[in-house]
C-alpha cells in the first residue's frame, strides 16, 4: 500500500470514529441545559467545541488561583457567580484571563479554544454568544470535576440547583 492511500485510509477511519460518537440533534438538545441564575447571582457559562485540535491540551478554568472546573473538548459547565467583576484565567505555556461583569439574573457564555504556542497549544477564552454556544454539540461536565460552585446538569427534568 502506498502513503497516499495509507492516509486516506486512516482519515476516514478517524471520521468514522468521529461520526459514530456523535450523539443526535434530539440528544444534543436534551444535554445542553442552562438553568436560571439563582436568585441574586447571574451564571456564566464555559463551553469548548469538540474539535481535535488542541484536543490534549487542558482548558482547566480558574478564578483567584482556584480551579473550577476542568473543559475537555465539546463539554461545558454553567458557574453560579455574585454579581461583580471576575477574572476567570486558562494557562498552559502561558495564562490568558478574561474578564466577565456577572449582572444579577443575566447569564453570560465564554468559549475555550486553543491557540498554537511555541512548545505547545495554549488555551484562550473569549467572550461568546447564547447562539454560540446553542450551535455546539455539547455534554456537560462530569459534576465530580467541577467547583461546588460549578455545575453541570444532565437533563432538563431536573436542573441542578446551584447554591453554594
Amino acid at each position: 500500500m502506498t502513503p497516499i492511500v495509507k492516509r486516506a485510509m486512516l482519515r476516514a477511519i478517524a471520521l468514522c470514529a468521529v461520526l459514530s460518537s456523535t450523539p443526535s440533534l434530539a440528544e444534543d438538545a436534551a444535554q445542553q441545559v442552562v438553568p436560571a441564575p439563582p436568585a441574586g447571582k447571574g451564571e456564566v457559562v464555559f463551553f469548548r467545541s469538540g474539535t481535535l485540535i488542541g484536543a490534549a491540551i487542558s482548558c482547566a478554568v480558574h478564578e483567584n488561583g482556584a480551579k473550577v472546573s476542568s473543559l475537555p473538548p465539546g463539554h461545558y459547565f454553567v458557574l453560579a457567580a455574585e454579581p461583580g467583576k471576575h477574572a476567570y484565567s486558562v494557562k498552559s505555556e502561558a495564562t490568558d484571563t478574561l474578564n466577565v461583569q456577572v449582572e444579577s439574573g443575566e447569564v453570560q457564555y465564554v468559549s475555550c479554544h486553543v491557540k498554537m504556542g511555541i512548545m505547545a497549544g495554549r488555551p484562550v477564552l473569549g467572550p461568546a454568544s447564547e447562539a454560540d454556544f446553542k450551535a455546539k454539540s455539547l455534554k456537560a461536565v462530569d459534576a465530580s470535576k467541577t467547583a461546588p460552585a460549578a455545575s453541570a446538569p444532565t437533563a432538563p427534568a431536573a436542573p441542578v440547583s446551584l447554591a453554594q
